[in-house]
């Protein structure tokens, strides 16, 4: 018997492969899914199964094409009611996969077709419980996100659901079960989870408040949705095609991988409503970059905060990335489900500025020359971080903007006013500086290295640390 574990940090999700006796299953896939299929051909195995725990919302699945590729069924839980063909399992089903089997274990809650999926081996024996987003290490699956494609669910109803499914499916299997979650840190389908991307049942029974066996449905639902942001504004549209349906990966990437002289991309931008998208790592976008263009780095936390800071999956898409990477950054758009990249500048920033184009550039400046500035003069400082990371400890007398709600966090700031901006380590700053500087806030200046930086130079005063009580 084969498990593993397909971690993709820039979602925090996890993907699974389990494999026995020739015969292999996926569980929650990503969008490209010829990694899996490579896998198992490698290993001589047949995937029998994709296997899916709910209609995710925080990315595009790959089960449509993994199944259209290799015939694999696709399977979901009780409740679930796609546009496509599937397989409906029933609560409690088990499913042969060579020599082992995988139980169909629904569990309500976090979504209404929440499913989970437990794996026995050759005796029987629960060896692991693939827990979707009902439960993950340290914590539980947010209950507000189905209320946003079901009018009459509520919040309060989803949690009891979830308390219940927890108490009545879950807690009851042995100590030693393996937990494998959908997602870990970094991921806004729950509060605030653990780094660790697997446990034991039995530990996690000891130190996941929500899996207290004296709580009660009452303070659960309390504890679970104390804390809570709004989600992303592109989950309820990645749940809707994870539902209804997409464009095969096969066209996104080969529309997307039309490569633009700097002439044409330049016609491109003005001839159509798409965006630029500059993917270089913030402190090179600062040097020098296309007028308007915004920079999201795909080094960092890249396809959640594009579907923060883009508010329409169908917006047209044209990229500067570093010169090879434009097929992953294609790759990781369609992830998240925007699919319409029309294409990239051919020779990246370069080629634009060897072509004798217009150039932008962001200052950018040390936080020791910060604190030199700020013995001269008073400055204004723009901390875009999450207002719970804010809470916890800042700068002094800084201004909380969060990058999360980027328009409420422009009308608080005067255009003829110069700002200070920082978030933890310079990459949302860097999203946050370039998006307003495209929208006319010319006196935005970003300080290298974030917060991290300004408190480990010792030169500003920092407020008390406070324990976050969630990082939403």
């Amino acid at each position: 018997m084969v498990v593993e574990q397909i971690y993709t940090g820039c979602l925090a999700q996890g993907a699974y492969y389990i494999e026995s006796d020739g015969e292999a299953v996926i569980i929650d896939p990503l969008r490209e899914v010829e990694p899996y299929i490579q896998k198992a051909e490698r290993n001589g195995a047949t995937i029998k199964y994709v296997l899916e725990t709910h209609f995710h919302a925080d990315f595009v699945s790959g089960h449509l094409d993994l199944s259209k590729k290799t015939g694999a069924p696709i399977v979901y839980g009780p409740n679930a009611k796609p546009a496509f063909d599937f397989y409906a399992a029933k609560d409690g089903e088990e499913l042969k996969v060579g020599k082992v089997t995988i139980q169909v274990l629904h569990t309500p809650g976090h979504t209404m077709e929440s499913t989970c999926y437990l794996l026995k081996d050759e005796n029987g024996k629960p060896t692991a419980l693939f827990s979707g987003d009902t439960l993950f290490i340290g914590d539980v699956g947010r209950p507000d996100l189905a209320q946003k494609v079901v009018a009459d669910l509520t919040q309060d109803k989803l949690a009891a659901h979830l308390f219940h499914s927890l108490r009545n499916k879950i807690m009851t299997l042995p100590d030693d079960v393996i937990v494998y979650p959908a997602h870990g840190a970094g991921s806004a389908c729950g509060k605030n989870m653990s780094k660790e991307t697997t446990d034991t049942l039995g530990h996690q029974k000891q130190i996941n408040y929500a899996l207290r066996a004296d709580m009660t449905e009452a303070e659960f639902i309390k504890e679970v949705t104390n804390g809570l942001v709004p989600p992303p504004a592109y989950f309820p549209l990645n749940v809707m095609l994870n539902i209804q349906g997409y464009e095969s990966i096969d066209k996104v990437l080969e529309r997307g991988q039309h490569a633009f002289s700097p002439n044409a991309f330049e016609a491109a931008a003005n001839e159509t409503g798409a965006i630029i998208l500059d993917t270089r790592d913030p402190q090179v976008f600062v040097q020098g970059f296309i007028p308007n263009s915004i920079n999201i780095g795909i080094d960092g936390n890249f396809a959640p905060w594009v579907g923060a800071m883009i508010p329409d999956i169908k917006q047209e898409i044209l990229l500067v990335t570093d010169e090879g990477r434009e097929e992953e950054v294609i790759t990781r758009l369609a992830r998240v489900g925007y699919d319409y990249t029309i294409g990239y500048l051919k020779g990246g920033f370069q080629a634009w500025k060897e072509a004798g184009k217009e150039v932008d550039t962001i200052l950018s400046i040390t936080p020791e020359e910060l604190a030199q500035k700020m013995e001269q003069e008073e400055v204004s400082i723009l901390d875009v971080r999450k207002n719970s990371e804010y809470l916890s400890e800042h700068v002094v007398d800084a201004e909380n903007a969060p990058l999360d709600f980027i328009n409420e966090s422009m009308s608080q700031i005067d255009k003829n006013k110069t700002y200070y901006v920082h978030c933890a380590g310079g990459y949302r700053s860097m999203i946050f500086n370039s998006i307003l500087r495209a929208r006319g806030f010319d006196n935005l200046i970003d300080v290298k290295g974030g917060f991290t930086a300004i408190k480990e130079s010792g030169k500003f005063p920092v407020t008390d640390y406070v324990c976050p009580s969630t990082l939403l």
